[in-house]
């Protein structure tokens, strides 16, 4: 893929800045969360460590600390505000009896180049983060690496039909929404990068609202306007605005404007390595057992 579809600068201000007031927009990402976590009911797996890649306030902390509580938790994410404003601050955790008693680690770091030692990881999770990136490959490739033997990757982002109808209403050639892959080819990456049993599944949740400006107040409280580097960067004109307006508001149906969001969900195993990073086949010879 080209790298020049996505500002990573721009990513980054923009979830800076949304730092502060995330909880007021953050509840998208946090029913995602949810129905991510239900899926783990039907995981067996017993992490030593477990990463939240782009974890941003932290809003999969308690639910990843509840179920895994004897697991050492790392926080990583891009945008060092994010990190500062834990939803699931340590103190509360104790409280409850939960983790261990330093709370959740967390460090800014870029999810294509991590800081954490090969195989040193038995769980990487992952909510919403895919999208934000110029390529998905380095970062799937890296979550590869740092797994163990038998560490799962269970990850959820968007797919090509989210906000698509601020696309169509919208007729300047420029980029309104960020470029969403499509899950066949994220599953394509992920036997690619040598993850074994990968599984891939969507479905598409609509939001509604009253009129355009409220659903605007919410993709710009979760961070989550555009940052790719064909978005317009000057103010759009009156005429333009009025037009994508009365484009949008013709797909107003039972007296609201739908907001759709293709969301795809993911997981993958790490297995025994079968050839070597050169392409020769790795051969194994059990030692027989004395008698």
């Amino acid at each position: 893929m080209s790298a020049a579809f996505v500002d990573r600068q721009q990513v980054g201000r923009r979830f800076s800045r949304a730092a502060a007031s995330y909880p007021q927009g953050d509840f998208f990402a946090r029913e995602v969360d949810r129905r991510m976590q239900e899926r783990l009911d039907y995981v067996k797996l017993e992490p030593g460590r477990i990463l939240d890649l782009g974890c941003s306030r932290g809003g999969s902390f308690a639910g990843l600390t509840a179920r895994y509580p004897q697991a050492e938790l790392l926080g990583l994410d891009l945008a060092p505000a994010m990190l500062t404003q834990d939803q699931a601050p340590a103190g509360w955790l104790r409280r409850l009896g939960l983790g261990k008693s330093a709370g959740p680690q967390r460090l800014a770091a870029d999810a294509a180049k991590l800081p954490l030692k090969t195989r040193s990881t038995a769980l990487i999770w992952s909510n919403l983060l895919l999208h934000w990136l110029d390529d998905p490959l380095p970062v799937l490739a890296e979550a590869h690496r740092i797994l163990e033997v038998g560490g799962l990757l269970m990850f959820s982002t968007l797919g090509p039909d989210s906000l698509k109808e601020l696309r169509t209403a919208f007729a300047d050639g420029y980029a309104h929404t960020q470029r969403f892959i499509d899950m066949h080819d994220l599953g394509d990456m992920l036997v690619g990068c040598g993850f074994a049993d990968p599984v891939m599944d969507m479905e598409v949740i609509t939001l509604t609202y009253a009129d355009l400006d409220a659903m605007f107040a919410d993709l710009r409280a979760a961070g989550s306007g555009c940052a790719m580097v064909a978005r317009r960067h000057g103010l759009s004109g009156r005429r333009a605005w009025e037009a994508a307006r009365a484009a949008y508001e013709e797909q107003r149906r039972d007296g609201k404007l739908p907001a759709t969001f293709e969301v795809v969900y993911g997981h993958a195993w790490k297995a025994e390595a079968k050839q070597t990073a050169d392409g020769r086949a790795i051969v194994r010879f059990d030692t027989p057992r004395q008698k």
